[in-house]
């Protein structure tokens, strides 16, 4: 009976020696300031809430750009192809190889047109010395002055036919119309060329020409030699500068757009007809706050940032509605919401809540030194 009162005394003093720990152990967290959840150097504290970095607002400029797109094209282009019907009797030209104008490229049979020439050539030597004897006697007095003009009109009408047969023969021999690159050829001696058949292709590349459609409501932007930029999926981000040569006289009906044709130098030939162009044609420059693209979260239509707001106990997590504009460089242009020198989270937003306390790290990485509170 004695022991079961002794282990009863001892079992009330070990509670009461545990409700005393508990409530000295809460009294001690409040006076140090909210060592528990809430006060600054707990979980939650402002010096010991998430961590973030800091982004400013700064001013930047941001320009208007139309992007279209548009296809290369050569200067000059051509398919080099025949008038008439023949075999080919010789190539003398490589695929690739840059040629001036007026060099022969293929020569066709021409037989024919050859011996055309022999005969032309001896009716008009004939028809010179009839017209010669005729002009002699009529001189004299022996033949009449109209057996002579009739001899001289001989003598036009057989140049003519040389002139004619030379000028079929020239029509077998074809030749490069302007200076530039050719392509790639089939073509070989002892092939049947067609008319119309094309024979190789011939572009003068120095300069490209890209024409691209530009909305009607962009025509008060457009000049001629306005500078433009484009790009090419070839090359990546590699911009490629030229100017607005030319703006067509005529807006389409159906698509209420007209044709503007820029002009791109083209050192090295990288830019080859066929290309597809990426153009951007500049409005102009403003200056608008900006942030980086990392510190703008958008949620369905909207988007927001959090601004770095001081609080009680800290710095907190301020959510703002922004109005975003347009993004170059990185950063993505504030229309409204807010101002130039203002403090932005700069990542880590989907970890954020809304007044929520933050712990804003140094330049470098490094998180702010602690309070006293935190350091006990």
């Amino acid at each position: 009976m004695i022991k079961r009162h002794f282990f009863l005394i001892v079992a009330a003093v070990v509670l009461g020696l545990m409700i005393v720990a508990a409530v000295l152990r809460v009294a001690f967290a409040e006076d140090e300031g909210g060592r528990g959840p809430g006060g600054p150097g707990g979980p939650g504290g402002g010096r010991g809430g998430q961590q973030v970095s800091e982004a400013v607002v700064t001013l930047r400029p941001f320009s208007d750009q139309i992007d279209v797109l548009g296809v290369a094209r050569g200067r000059r282009s051509v398919n080099i192809t025949s008038a008439t019907s023949q075999l080919v009797t010789a190539v003398l030209f490589e695929d690739g190889q840059r040629v001036s104008a007026g060099t022969p490229l293929v020569r066709l049979q021409a037989g024919e047109e050859e011996a055309s020439i022999i005969q032309a050539r001896a009716n008009l030597a004939q028809a010179e010395r009839e017209y010669e004897r005729f002009s002699t006697l009529a001189e004299r007095g022996i033949a009449p002055r109209v057996s002579a003009e009739d001899a001289l009109t001989a003598v036009e009408t057989a140049r003519a036919i040389l002139a004619a047969a030379e000028a079929r023969r020239g029509d077998l021999s074809i030749r490069a119309p302007f200076s530039g690159v050719l392509g790639l050829s089939t073509v070989t001696p002892g092939t049947l060329i067609s008319p119309g058949a094309v024979i190789t292709t011939l572009d003068d590349i120095s300069v490209i020409r890209v024409d691209f459609p530009v909305p009607e409501r962009y025509l008060s932007v457009l000049r001629q030699g306005l500078p433009i930029t484009a790009t090419a999926d070839a090359y990546g981000n590699e911009t490629f500068s030229g100017r607005i040569a030319l703006i067509d006289t005529r807006i389409n009906e159906t698509t209420r757009a007209v044709t503007a044709r820029a002009e791109f130098p083209n050192p090295g030939g990288r830019i080859r007809p066929g290309m597809l162009m990426r153009v951007g044609i500049q409005q102009g420059q403003r200056q608008s706050p900006s942030v980086p693209e990392s510190a703008v979260q958008y949620e369905g239509d909207g988007a927001f940032v959090y601004r770095i707001a001081p609080g009680e106990r800290g710095a907190t997590a301020q959510r703002v509605e922004v109005e975003p504009g347009a993004v170059e460089g990185g950063f993505v242009e504030i229309v409204a919401g807010l101002s130039a020198n203002e403090r932005v989270v700069g990542s880590g937003l989907n970890r954020i809540q809304p007044n929520a306390p933050i712990s804003v790290a140094e330049p470098g990485g490094r998180a702010p030194a602690p309070t006293q509170a935190a350091t006990r």
